[in-house]
């Protein structure tokens, strides 16, 4: 057995020295030489045939130790921090100390532990009001209209046709400060609505009435609430060029629109709509409640440090759902950043007080799950598994829905909704 020296740090990190014996390492060091001796040519041995002896003469004794290096400390380190009842996050750092053939193994693991809720805030007695949920005939309409934008024809215009409110134009377009091309200001191929408002006022006004192939130069005022501070309330030269006009021919809202996607008539249609909108209203007021509810929980209640692996972590994880976010947008998040007049950093900066406080919120979670005993229940996983295979055509997603970490992520998910869902029924009203 493992020799292991705990020593507890600051700020939730832990410090683990850990010495293997030449007999635990045996033997990983056999397993690593016939993983050896199946990528090497030892002489008078058929791949995977050689012996231990063999291939140490062949390869060197510190060839095996360092392929036998990973697995001996992956299963010692785990070992370690289970027979220690530590609750470790993210992977550790490792400083191989001592380790030479003949002797015994020596590796310090530093790791950032899991911190925990000191005093958790009084629930019991919380109160929330629920919003009303309402869909009005304006929303439906509304809905109606996007609908038939995306039934819409686009009809390439004739020759010496000019740009009306009821084309659609493809431009390209160069804005330029004081005589200087303006950041992200080219855009080439720009599809624009001449019947929806831009982001600049009277830019609709100055593209309607030119035809296509023509070019047009003029000025105009950024609103002085643009996200661009340095182009607040500044007035701009653009330079627009025509290069195709498609003239839009919206379908009518009628029955047989109705039918065309799928519908009885206008009027099942509408219900449809209507129905989908109050439930993505009831989502939404969902997740207000959720959010509401935890961070008032979460405000009220004590926890130790939060180690700085684990706020990084988060603020990582943040960054990739902008990212995807972005992506889905079509833009580019380099892009994105200088949009925003941010650099990465700055904007992990930003990040920082929002990671501590989905942390905080997911360890007040996972401390009423304990006090009110809720789990997520062997079958309720299986299920849920079940139903995502079938949804799944590829093979290698299929198995990797079965395996141990991806059943432990769905554990944490319907624990996580009990817990919700038992707040907001005893919460809201």
């Amino acid at each position: 057995m493992a020799e292991v020296k705990l020593e507890m740090l600051p700020k939730k990190q832990a410090k683990l020295t850990i010495t293997v014996s030449s007999e635990e390492m045996h033997p990983f060091l056999i397993s690593a030489a016939e993983h050896l001796s199946e990528h090497a040519q030892i002489p008078g041995f058929r791949k995977g045939k050689a012996d231990y002896e063999s291939v140490k003469r062949h390869l060197g004794e510190m060839k095996i130790y360092e392929e036998a290096l990973e697995p001996i400390v992956r299963h010692t380190y785990v070992k370690a921090i289970l027979d220690h009842d530590l609750q470790a996050v993210g992977s550790p750092n490792i400083h191989i100390e001592k380790m030479a053939p003949g002797n015994e193994l020596v590796f310090i693991a530093e790791i950032s532990l899991m911190p925990q809720v000191i005093k958790l805030a009084e629930y019991e007695g919380l109160s929330f009001p629920a919003k009303p949920i309402t869909v009005e005939e304006k929303d439906v309409e509304y809905a109606l209209n996007d609908l038939k934008r995306l039934q819409t024809k686009e009809i390439r215009a004739e020759k010496d046709t000019t740009a009306t409110n009821q084309d659609k134009v493809v431009v390209d377009m160069q804005i330029k400060k004081e005589g200087v091309p303006i950041e992200g200001g080219d855009g080439k191929d720009h599809s624009i609505y001449l019947n929806e408002s831009y982001y600049i006022p009277g830019f609709i006004e100055q593209i309607i009435g030119i035809k296509e192939g023509e070019q047009k130069n003029f000025q105009l005022t950024f609103p002085k609430e643009h996200y661009q501070k340095h182009l607040a309330g500044v007035p701009v030269d653009f330079e627009v060029t025509i290069k195709e006009i498609l003239h839009l021919e919206y379908p009518a809202i009628n029955d047989d629109f109705a039918v065309s996607l799928g519908q009885k008539d206008l009027s099942s249609l509408q219900d449809l709509l209507k129905q989908n909108m109050t439930q993505e209203k009831e989502e939404q007021e969902h997740i207000r409640q959720e959010k509401m509810i935890l961070e008032e929980i979460a405000s009220k209640s004590q926890f130790e440090d939060l180690p700085d692996l684990l706020i990084n972590e988060e603020i990582e994880k943040m960054l990739e759902e902008l990212k995807r976010g972005i992506e889905r947008q079509g833009l580019e998040f380099d892009q994105y950043l200088k949009k925003l007049g941010k650099t990465l950093g700055e904007l992990k900066l930003d990040f920082t007080p929002e990671a501590i406080k989905r942390i905080k919120i997911a360890l007040v979670i996972q401390d009423i799950a304990k006090k009110e005993k809720i789990i997520a229940e062997p079958e309720e996983v299986e299920k849920e598994i079940e139903k995502q295979k079938k949804q799944e055509a590829k093979e290698e997603i299929k198995k990797y829905l079965s395996s141990p970490i991806y059943r432990q992520y769905l554990e944490t998910m319907i624990r996580n909704k009990k817990v919700i869902d038992l707040l907001r029924k005893r919460m809201i009203t």
